[in-house]
């Protein structure tokens, strides 16, 4: 091996890392007191490398080519509750497939779980196999003005949109962060989706506490976004495998990393998601965590890749993404939404194709295997880098969810699989 290329390797891999650092808010060294707590890191820095596939350089969904990702966060006022003015923890994030998607649709397909949610414009996918434009994440009350956000950057992208062109039906997906966010307020607008939208980009992608993260509770721990890729050998095709979630799913005694029951074996003096001191604790947490309208939590998928799929085989990586979950104990109770939806990158759709017929690569279904075992495993460390990246947040009515403690962590998962408290 040449010394120098391998020097020069990683020195590049070391800028990710630090790249990565500063981009996230996740991570915090400036040492303040609660700096300890807040310094974060991501999963595999835990030991933790789920499945056989090595990940892409970034491990993350910008690690497949030409596909961009764009947050917003909103995080303002502390305090009582004041319907439609705050406290706000909540936010967008976009993710783009390709540059001009209009007019070089990506094929793409979906899978629902479970059904407590809402991701809309999925008929459209079901019915033509594709997708058209930007996919948008945010908090459930806000998604019509999100998909206003998206339809109003579609009309400056594309002007003859519903004149001489086609109309659209956006993509939004949902979750419940009422528990921390004045979720009535409504606060992501048209000008924070747009402006996502803008600064999108294919390099490192904040995790955590962040764009639509902000506001979720995954585990009854500090969710949020997270994502993770996978590079199959070319003995396998090549292809990158990459996924981004938003984790709002799931309750503590269901958690598990690397096969190790994390969330029985916290601890009960570690507690979950509470209110500050001052607060009531018992009566506000029963009443969030226990009733219909924040029972369960949810989780969106997104899966791309540059493999050469069509629809429906992506609509079975979307089923595939779904035992990633439930390697980290999910069991996609009755209030969970969960929502899978998956793109290829490697094919083209004309918009108006000048001929009756046109070309598409396709890979065999006897040579899908790698690209489904890949999509289990992003999907699986990306929820766990939406919990050990995102930070301690505390919203409305003082009410606190706690980051998972990075050092509680490492010495559960040192005493591995076996019996224990």
């Amino acid at each position: 091996m040449n010394p120098s290329r391998t020097i020069l390797n990683a020195v590049r891999a070391c800028a990710v890392i630090l790249l990565t650092a500063c981009v996230s808010p996740a991570w915090c060294l400036d040492g303040s007191p609660d700096s300890v707590d807040q310094v974060r890191v991501r999963a595999r820095a835990l030991g933790l490398h789920p499945g056989q596939f090595q990940p892409g350089p970034l491990n993350a969904i910008t690690d497949v080519p030409g596909v961009k990702v764009g947050q917003v966060t909103l995080m303002q006022g502390d305090g009582p509750l004041q319907p439609g003015q705050g406290p706000v923890r909540t936010g967008v994030t976009v993710i783009v497939p390709r540059d001009d998607v209009w007019h070089k649709k990506v094929p793409a397909g979906s899978f629902v779980l479970n059904g407590t949610g809402e991701m809309t414009g999925l008929s459209w996918v079901a019915e033509s196999g594709f997708l058209e434009y930007p996919i948008a994440l945010t908090n459930t009350l806000n998604v019509p003005r999100v998909a206003n956000g998206v339809i109003s950057w579609m009309l400056k992208q594309y002007p003859g949109i519903g004149i001489t062109d086609d109309t659209l039906t956006p993509v939004v997906a949902e979750c419940d962060d009422g528990r921390l966010n004045d979720i009535q307020g409504r606060h992501v607008s048209e000008t924070d989706v747009m402006r996502a939208l803008d600064e999108a980009s294919s390099g490192p992608v904040a995790e955590g506490s962040v764009g639509a993260g902000t506001g979720m509770i995954s585990y009854g721990f500090k969710g949020g976004i997270g994502t993770a890729s996978r590079r199959l050998p070319e003995a396998n095709g090549g292809f990158t495998i990459g996924v981004l979630v938003n984790a709002n799913h799931g309750r503590r005694p269901e958690l598990t990393m690397g096969g190790v029951p994390v969330g029985q074996r916290y601890g009960a003096a570690l507690t979950q998601s509470s209110l500050s001191p001052e607060q009531n604790s018992s009566s506000l947490h029963a009443s969030r965590e226990g009733t219909s309208g924040n029972a369960e939590g949810s989780i969106i998928v997104v899966i791309a890749t540059d493999a050469p799929l069509d629809g429906r085989q992506l609509t079975r990586l979307g089923k595939r993404a779904a035992l990633g979950l439930a390697r980290t104990g999910s069991t996609a109770r009755h209030g969970s939404g969960d929502f899978m939806l998956a793109f290829s990158t490697g094919n083209v759709i004309p918009h108006y194709p000048s001929d009756p017929t046109f070309s598409l690569t396709h890979l065999a279904d006897t040579h899908l295997n790698p690209v489904m075992t890949a999509t289990v495993e992003a999907t699986e460390e990306a929820i766990l880098n939406a919990l050990t990246g995102a930070t301690t947040v505390t919203g409305r009515d003082g009410f606190r969810a706690e980051a998972i403690s990075i050092p509680r962590l490492r010495e559960l998962l040192s005493a591995g699989a076996t019996p224990g408290p």
